[in-house]
């Protein structure tokens, strides 16, 4: 009674691979595209009308297809809640998470926003997977590690000092020394004053703040090569 059943058998049929030749290659695409709309459409307890068209789309073998589905998993999550994500959305965002770059960059710019959503013991399993994000099929594709340092300036808000420290230090230190100086930048403001050291101090973890302080001297300000420690001066600039 929400969509008329012919309508909605219309819209499931075009994953159907014959449609594709028949009617348009990309109709795989566009049928991933408007599935958060549908799933707005019907409402959560409808869920289970389209679960099967979505794991289809997810594994399709059309990249387009899966990085469409990749960069609205977060929009889908917040209609169907978190217990539907738990069990549903959660599997194939780790299927994204492990695709090529061209699909998990549309994990990657709304990361934040899919692991907010999660209870915190679920999101806590991501820390030992976000180190991956810094390697990538093509080692010139900068904006994708880019990208990464800013939604790990949003993304601390989600973890506790300690986590902080045990995971995300390392990645934030490895792309202060990246290569391409706008990631550099960005990641400047990921370690300084914007984000994890006031993490730290702002939940008096003041003990991890030392230490970090200390370890950014001895990585930075001592470094042989110039590039160091003009890095450091940025990063107090920042602080």
């Amino acid at each position: 009674d929400i969509i008329p059943q012919p309508l909605l058998d219309q819209y499931l049929s075009m994953t159907d691979p014959a449609r594709a030749q028949t009617v348009d290659t990309e109709i795989a695409k566009h049928c991933a595209y408007s599935l958060p709309g549908v799933a707005l459409t019907l409402g959560r307890q409808n869920w289970h009308c389209l679960k099967d068209t979505y794991e289809t789309l997810a594994s399709d073998v059309q990249w387009k297809v899966r990085r469409t589905l990749a960069f609205s998993i977060h929009e889908l999550a917040v209609i169907l809640g978190d217990q539907l994500t738990a069990a549903d959305l959660v599997p194939i965002f780790n299927g994204f998470l492990k695709d090529l770059d061209e699909v998990r960059i549309g994990v990657l710019k709304h990361l934040y926003d899919f692991l907010k959503l999660l209870h915190a013991d679920k999101r806590r399993e991501y820390l030992y997977q976000l180190q991956e994000f810094v390697v990538t099929d093509n080692s010139r594709n900068w904006r994708f590690r880019y990208e990464l340092a800013e939604q790990l300036i949003l993304i601390l808000e989600l973890y506790n000092p300690n986590d902080v420290y045990d995971y995300l230090r390392h990645i934030a230190l490895t792309l202060c020394s990246d290569k391409v100086s706008e990631v550099r930048w960005i990641s400047f403001k990921l370690v300084g004053g914007l984000a994890i050291l006031q993490k730290f101090y702002a939940n008096n973890a003041n003990a991890l703040g030392l230490n970090f302080i200390n370890e950014l001297v001895v990585r930075f300000r001592h470094c042989s090569k110039w590039v160091g420690r003009q890095a450091f001066a940025f990063i107090c600039q920042v602080g």
